[in-house]
């Protein structure tokens, strides 16, 4: 039986992914993301210049990642759904940053280089940044939808014997 604080949980993140979905804004996950990101850079500037710029989106996107896959390996569903919640707003705050490549309005830690203004000019694609981060976007949205289903299957446990939704909703067709 699932507890009422994984319900109560999923209830919330619920909302928090309507959120997400229609209204992202930065928030206080993204700061721990944005620490993660910096770190990617002292993390991969070992492999090179590209490494070194690209180093703080890999690690702020397979960070959370990590997380869900050890829990997903646990048989944790619950876990592994709110850590991909974690890793779709994680994929949501990296299409912001992408998408503000060309203007360059959100502040940068340190006034360093903007890292999607530097790789997108060197690949051509400077122009497509604002469709390339709401392409992310919409990725990331459907990521955060999954995760959530996820995290309500295990949190409410459909079914009544740790089933899941489909199984759930099979058995009552027959």
């Amino acid at each position: 039986m699932a507890s009422n604080a994984k319900r109560a949980a999923t209830c919330v993140m619920g909302a928090y992914v309507v959120w997400l979905v229609f209204s992202y804004r930065y928030h206080f996950l993204d700061g721990v993301n944005l620490l993660i990101h910096e770190a990617g850079h002292v993390v991969l500037g070992f492999l090179g210049t590209i490494l070194g710029v690209l180093g703080g989106t890999i690690l702020q996107l397979i960070f959370p990642l990590a997380f869900v896959v050890y829990f997903w390996r646990r048989h944790q569903r619950f876990e592994a759904g709110v850590c991909g919640v974690w890793a779709a707003e994680s994929a949501m705050h990296t299409a912001r940053y992408m998408a503000d490549a060309e203007l360059q309005l959100l502040p940068l830690v340190g006034g360093h280089i903007h890292d999607w203004n530097w790789l997108l000019t060197r690949a051509g694609l400077l122009g497509w940044c604002e469709e390339l981060g709401q392409l992310l976007h919409v990725l990331a949205s459907i990521a955060a939808v999954w995760a959530l289903w996820t995290a309500a299957e295990a949190g409410f446990d459909w079914g009544g014997k740790g089933e899941s939704a489909h199984t759930a909703l099979r058995s009552s067709h027959r």
